[in-house]
């Protein structure tokens, strides 16, 4: 005998979903990597590559400019000779760094709890 399923009586969330949103953000490939490296400060995009080792320049620049798109990357040209381009983190990618951190927190629990568990 099937189960009945019952109405769920939590409030409809407001609009577009807040949650989704965000993850849909900090969901693509190397997001998070390049939203942390950002975190310490202004880099140019060799600075970067060299930060996150196994990330293609294609995907880098691909990453760079949806977040830049979105409003989290603040990409600029210095008037050097050859111009030089820094990418660094606005108010709103500044936003995102304590979400991170929170997530790699409970990585490093996750990680912790797997090595007892192996070990027992």
């Amino acid at each position: 005998m099937a189960l009945k399923i019952t109405r769920n009586k939590a409030a409809p969330l407001p609009g577009r979903c807040p949650l989704s949103e965000c993850m849909k953000l900090l969901g693509g490939a190397w997001t998070p990597n390049v939203i942390w490296y950002l975190s310490g400060g202004a880099r140019r995009f060799n600075e970067l590559r060299v930060d996150i080792p196994g990330i293609s320049a294609k995907m880098l620049t691909a990453r760079l400019r949806e977040l830049e798109h979105k409003g989290v990357v603040r990409r600029e040209v210095r008037p050097t000779s050859p111009p030089s381009v820094e990418y660094s983190l606005t108010d709103l990618g500044q936003d995102l760094v304590p979400a991170i951190l929170a997530i790699v927190d409970v990585g490093h629990r996750l990680k912790n709890r797997d090595q007892c568990s192996a070990t027992s």
